[in-house]
């Protein structure tokens, strides 16, 4: 779930988080906060099934609660996988802070530096559409690829929408992206104007398939078993784990849906994690790692409150501070990771329903975690 949808939740997230109403009464601890969450999560229309992870100050914690099938008895589990969404793109742009501070990559580099072949649409009065551009959203870029993927995600909700992108990408592979790029126009202005683009963000997958020589699937793996120890997030889902993969609910249809189709990269959205998984990843996050605390720079500033990074949206409210968030979105699962460095706090939560109505159930949710955390900072 990209494009029109995805840069309205970004507004969303910042404008909740900086007026969110406290809650009552905080939890005493995490793990009450946590079930607290879940329980008002699980109150909303159409959600059944949630799981959540949590770091603070070094502890980690994981809920999972519900049932990912309605009356099946099936809670969702340290083993289950879900889809991220967009979540995976912080993951690309972690990667390319990495090649940055490698001297690999710069982020005023033209993207045509790295393409397989002459695009001169991919400027804008003269300026090439660079790195930075990719990252920050500001390249004018359209949201997907193909163009035709943009009009099917205008009406998201709509019980075709899933077979509609299924039928899109049935046949829809890098090549068939090149030829597409040709088509694009960049309207300008650059590094300017917030454009949610996943296509963007498949553009910086193949920037570090050129840099190191090695498809984007095995580089990310490998990194993040390197320097996180993960070892069970991948783009593409084995024959032997498909009966991991969460099962998950488009919209208002009771019927299982099929998972998000793959894009010809997957930076974009196409990852699939273990609750166990996330929380190493929001333990990297909340780390020294070099190429972390790179990819959390501000690069462009759109609000006072409001920046981006290598594609973290970064936030600023009087409760959590300076802070880092990312929403993820596919046809049957959204979800939400913040990073809270001075608090030294990290949160993913994720559920098997999507629709117009998930983001903000999830947002009003989190409140429990974020103010029993500000209870226990201000008590010491």
């Amino acid at each position: 779930m990209m494009t029109k949808l995805a840069a309205s939740i970004t507004v969303m997230t910042l404008l909740l988080a900086a007026c969110k109403p406290a809650a009552t009464a905080p939890a005493h601890d995490i793990p009450a906060a946590m079930r607290q969450t879940a329980t008002t999560l699980l109150q909303s229309p159409l959600l059944h099934a949630t799981s959540i992870a949590v770091v603070y100050r070094g502890k980690e914690f994981i809920l999972h609660q519900g049932e990912l099938e309605t009356g099946k008895g099936n809670p969702p589990n340290d083993t289950t996988l879900y889809e991220i969404g967009s979540v995976s793109k912080t993951f690309a742009g972690l990667l390319l802070a990495n090649a940055v501070l490698d001297g690999k990559a710069a982020l005023d580099d033209p993207i045509q530096n790295y393409l397989p072949g002459a695009y001169p649409n991919l400027q804008w009065q003269g300026q090439p559409v660079r790195l930075r551009h990719l990252i920050t959203h500001t390249s004018t870029m359209p949201g997907m690829l193909p163009l035709q993927v943009n009009a099917i995600l205008q009406d998201f909700t709509a019980h075709a929408t899933p077979a509609k992108l299924n039928a899109a990408y049935a046949n829809y592979g890098q090549q068939q992206f090149w030829q597409d790029l040709h088509a694009v126009s960049i309207k300008g202005p650059l590094g300017k104007d917030y454009a949610y683009s996943s296509a963007g963000t498949e553009l910086i997958a193949h920037t570090l398939e050129t840099i190191y020589g090695m498809p984007y699937a095995d580089l990310l793996t490998q990194f993040l078993a390197r320097e996180a120890g993960m070892h069970d997030t991948r783009l593409k889902i084995t024959t032997q784990d498909a009966g991991r993969l969460a099962p998950g609910y488009h919209s208002d249809n009771p019927v299982i849906t099929t998972p998000m189709p793959q894009l010809p990269w997957g930076a974009a959205g196409n990852l699939k994690s273990t609750m166990p998984d996330m929380a190493k990843y929001l333990r990297l996050q909340l780390g020294t790692h070099r190429a972390v605390a790179e990819s959390h720079k501000p690069l462009v500033r759109f609000q006072d409150d409001f920046s981006i990074g290598y594609f973290w949206n970064i936030g600023s409210n009087r409760q959590l501070g300076t802070h880092y968030v990312h929403h993820g979105g596919v046809p049957r699962a959204q979800s939400y990771a913040y990073v809270v460095p001075q608090y030294e706090l990290g949160v993913f939560i994720i559920t098997n329903q999507s629709g117009d109505a998930t983001a903000g159930a999830m947002e009003s949710a989190l409140a429990p975690i974020f103010d029993t955390v500000e209870s226990m900072e201000s008590a010491k």
